[in-house]
Formats: structure tokens, sequence, C-alpha cells
């Protein structure tokens, strides 16, 4: 198994036992039951090299048929240890969107083994519902998410049911999901 495949098969253990156990997204079983879901690693240490994948990954996407490719995952296993460095390359990824005239058609979610959300602690365990194994860059169909907002009219109190779940879940139950890195992929990022 390449480091790549390693990474993904992290990445989907994380989606099946966290993003899809948990129901952190409700959206997210279908495209994963139907293989719609294309996974993308860039084993680059540098950030261009990441924004040229992005690059590509964006326009096939859009170029795709939501039937056979309904979002993609791009991961970046040796950038960005620092949550705030990734951070702040989102203003970077978006760029891309925007130079792709893609705004409005796709966006970008960010996820990252450090994940923290503006205002909480490092340790405050809701921050795990944006924790991914890798640092990963969701692009998303904006028509997707409109589907998704009209199949689920409440869609703004997802993110308070997965508060009120990681909550419950705590820290030993988030660490007893293992959805962290496995030990073959777990290389340093630069």
């Amino acid at each position: 198994m390449t480091h790549a495949d390693t990474v993904i098969a992290d990445t989907r253990r994380w989606l099946e036992r966290a993003v899809i156990g948990l129901n952190l997204c409700p959206f997210a079983k279908a495209p994963h039951v139907k293989g719609q879901i294309h996974y993308a690693v860039c084993d680059s240490r540098d950030p261009q090299d990441l924004l040229a994948a992005l690059h590509a990954e964006l326009q096939a996407l859009a170029d795709t048929e939501p039937e056979r490719r309904e979002t993609t995952l791009l991961m970046a296993p040796h950038l960005f240890e620092d949550f705030l460095d990734f951070n702040d390359f989102l203003d970077a990824a978006d760029a891309v969107l925007a130079e792709l005239d893609l705004e409005g058609v796709l966006q970008i979610a960010p996820f990252h083994p450090r994940f923290q959300f503006a205002g909480s602690d490092a340790g405050d365990i809701t921050n795990a519902s944006n924790r991914a194994p890798w640092p990963t860059l969701h692009l998303i169909r904006e028509d997707s998410i409109d589907r998704a907002v009209d199949a689920f009219p409440e869609a703004e109190t997802i993110y308070e049911a997965n508060m009120a779940t990681l909550e419950r879940l705590g820290h030993a139950g988030w660490a007893a999901l293992d959805v962290g890195p496995s030990a073959e992929g777990a290389e340093p990022a630069a």
C-alpha cells in the first residue's frame, strides 16, 4: 500500500466512523454509498503544488457529472502541521476558486487534525466536528448544498446537534473511534 493509499484509507475510516457514523453531516452517506466521492492526495511538501492540485481537482469536479462525482476530498498529508498556517492557506485556495470563475458553483470546506473554531479552546471537543486525520480541502457543489438544505429545511440545527453529540461523546469517545492517521501514514508534516 502506498502512502497515498494509506491517507485515503484513513480519510475513509474517518468519514465512515465520525462523519457518517456520528451523523455529523447527514448529507455524506448517500454520495459515500453511491461511490460519488473522489479522493485525491497531494503528496508534495510545497503549498504551490497543493494549489496546482486544487486547481486541477476543482476543474475536474466542475467538469464531471454529479452522478459520477458528487464531491472531492483533497488531502495534503505533508503540509500544514500547524492549523493556523492551514487556515491562512484558505485565502489562496479561495483565490483559485475565483480564478476558475467557480464561485457560486463550488465551495471549499476545511478539515484539519487540529481544527479550532474561532473563540474556542484548542482542547474543546466540539472542534472535532471539523477534525480529519489529514489537512483536507472538501470541494462541494453549491447545487448539492441547496438540495440538501431543501431536503433538510432546518439545516442550521446540524451545527448545534453536532456540538451536543461531541459533548456527549467526550474526548475518550472520540479517541475510541480511532479516526486519526494510521501508523503507516503518520509521516510528519513539513
